[in-house]
Parts: C-alpha cells; sequence; structure tokens
C-alpha cells in the first residue's frame, strides 16, 4: 500500500519534480559553463581579468596606493550592499512560509496560474530560500577574497625596493589571480538572483518557469558574451 502511495504520488508530481531538475541543470549548468570559459574565451570576465592585471601592474609602480585600496574599498561596498539584501530577502521569505494559505488564494485568481498546494507552495518557497542562502555565502566569500586582495597589495614590494621584473609579475599575477576569484564569485551570486527571478514564475506555472530559466541564461549569456559592453572592453583591451 505505501508502494502505492509513493508511486501515486511520484506520478502526480513528475511535472514538478522534472522542473526541480531543469532548473538545476540550467543553473548549475550556466555556472559551469561561464567557470570553464572566463580566462580563455572574450567575455566580461576574460576582459575584466586582463584590466585586473593592468591595474595590478600599474599598482605596482605607484609609490602612493591610495587610489587602489579606494577602488578596493568600492568594490567591497557593491558586494557588502547585495550581502546584506540577502539577508533581508531571506527574512521576507522565511515570513512568507507562515503566510501559505493567504498567498496561495492570491495567485489562484491570478489569469493561467495554476493552483497551488500547501506542500507545493512550501517546496517553491524554500527553492528560493535555498538560493538566497547560496547568493549569501557566494557574496561574503566575495568580500573576505577582496580583502585579501588588499592586503596582498599591501604586502607587494614597493617601487624604491627595485625588485626584478620576474618578482614584480608574480605578484600582479597572484594578485591580479585573486580579484578575478572575488569578482567570479560576485558575479554568482549575482546570478543567482537572475535565475531567482525564475523561480518566480513557478509560483503561478510550472511552464512559465521552464521558459524563463531559458530566458535567463538568455540574457546572461548575451550580456556576457554578445553585448556592447563587452565589444567596448575588447576594444580597449590591455596587452597583459
Amino acid at each position: 500500500m505505501t508502494f502505492e502511495l509513493a508511486i501515486n504520488y511520484l506520478q502526480t508530481n513528475a511535472m514538478n519534480f522534472f522542473a526541480l531538475v531543469w532548473f538545476f541543470t540550467c543553473f548549475r549548468g550556466y555556472l559551469r559553463f561561464t567557470a570553464n570559459r572566463s580566462l580563455n574565451t572574450p567575455s566580461l570576465a576574460y576582459a575584466m581579468h586582463l584590466f585586473r592585471k593592468q591595474w595590478i601592474r600599474t599598482c605596482m609602480r605607484r609609490e602612493n596606493r591610495i587610489t587602489d585600496t579606494n577602488i578596493i574599498a568600492n568594490l567591497e561596498r557593491s558586494v557588502s550592499f547585495f550581502a546584506s539584501t540577502s539577508i533581508l530577502i531571506l527574512a521576507g521569505l522565511m515570513t512568507a512560509l507562515g503566510s501559505s494559505e493567504a498567498v496561495i488564494m492570491i495567485l489562484a485568481d491570478i489569469p493561467f496560474a495554476t493552483e497551488n498546494t500547501r506542500g507545493e507552495w512550501e517546496i517553491k518557497v524554500l527553492l528560493l530560500i535555498c538560493l538566497f542562502v547560496y547568493a549569501f555565502f557566494k557574496f561574503t566569500w566575495s568580500l573576505r577574497q577582496f580583502g585579501l586582495v588588499s592586503v596582498m597589495i599591501g604586502a607587494a614590494p614597493e617601487v624604491s625596493q627595485k625588485v626584478g621584473a620576474e618578482e614584480v609579475e608574480r605578484h600582479v599575477d597572484a594578485i591580479s589571480k585573486m580579484a578575478t576569484k572575488a569578482a567570479g564569485n560576485f558575479n554568482n551570486g549575482l546570478r543567482t538572483y537572475y535565475f531567482s527571478m525564475a523561480v518566480l514564475g513557478w509560483f503561478l506555472n510550472t511552464w512559465l518557469f521552464l521558459a524563463l530559466c531559458l530566458l535567463v541564461i538568455a540574457v546572461l549569456y548575451r550580456r556576457e558574451y554578445k553585448s556592447d559592453t563587452l565589444g567596448i572592453l575588447m576594444d580597449d583591451l590591455p596587452n597583459a
């Protein structure tokens, strides 16, 4: 009897299970795709890595590095804003779990919206909670890595020490890689925000959710690999 109930449950919720698998395939697949191509394929991440190398190389020639610490502080403020925002969103989502019945009734009145059971509603909210927890960890890790970049810049030899070109390049390579890792975690946090927008469509209709996952990938891909912004960066690319 229990086995039959389990089979019936799986059949009843087959579309929801497929939607979850589809979402995580799109989400993790795109993150893996960008990670593998970030350092060798023309993209925003690729271009910015070369600009960071040029920035650090210029920094190593400065006697006063206040400008560089200000740049890092500005980057940290941006990351800190999104980390704080993630906490506020998580608080709102936790509150939403206690208002299931009222929200389900509101969603039921929306045209083309499918009816959500309480269990389905809670699973969808829990998915959003997991996404923003993931984003929070990415943002805070990025924040720590930018802090490490500032320490590495502070520890780098000054111009007056007249160190060899090989040692300078070693510091440039290490610091720029750390800065790129910090930026990569920040970008993954932002991408999580984009994909969480797709999850909102799941509350209305599963097919809408599946389509929005593809739309998010298309938007992100165009911006990172085909945008006018990338064209401007590539035209001004430093020889790094």
